[in-house]
């Protein structure tokens, strides 16, 4: 096998390196995610320390916080995992890339399924991560509401706490 010049090699590594740009776009919403995700993790913390603190009443509220805290922290490690996943993919993509032009290799449908299984955990990541907005919100309003908590039993059979 013969190695291209360095002038077939750079149109090479220009085809190769493109995906680059996807990679740094995902990792700005990782840090985004990550950001949220260790807020959400602190707030959990300040809660229990709290609860040792709190009277019944209270102690139900902070264990209802809890565990909508505990549910949306799931939900931004799942968004935290497919746009992982993504941006792993895309990496994958350009190594293949780089092989196939190097080696003269045309496997259209390998770097199109990349590409396509790259995009859907991205568009799953990313709707996982509105999902977990939308319940900040709708717990937000829950909390000005002033309703009543949830009543102990559901609290007690919750195996998510």
């Amino acid at each position: 096998m013969q190695f291209p010049s360095l002038s077939q090699l750079i149109p090479i590594l220009q085809t190769a390196i493109g995906p680059v740009i996807l990679i740094s776009g995902v990792g700005l919403i990782l840090l985004t995610m990550t950001n949220r995700l260790g807020q959400t993790v602190n707030r959990i913390r300040n809660l229990n320390d709290n609860l040792t603190k709190a009277n019944a009443t209270d102690r139900i509220k902070v264990l209802a916080q809890i565990q909508i805290l505990f549910r949306r922290a799931r939900l931004i490690r799942l968004a935290i995992s497919l746009a992982a996943a993504s941006a792993l993919i895309v990496s994958v993509l350009i190594i293949v890339l780089f092989f196939m032009a190097l080696w003269q290799i045309e496997i259209a449908w390998i770097i199109a399924l990349l590409f396509i299984v790259s995009m859907a955990c991205l568009i799953f990541s990313l709707i996982v991560f509105l999902y977990d907005v939308n319940r900040s919100l709708a717990a937000l309003a829950l909390e000005l509401s002033g309703d009543e908590p949830p009543d102990r039993q559901n609290l007690a059979n919750d195996k998510n706490i």
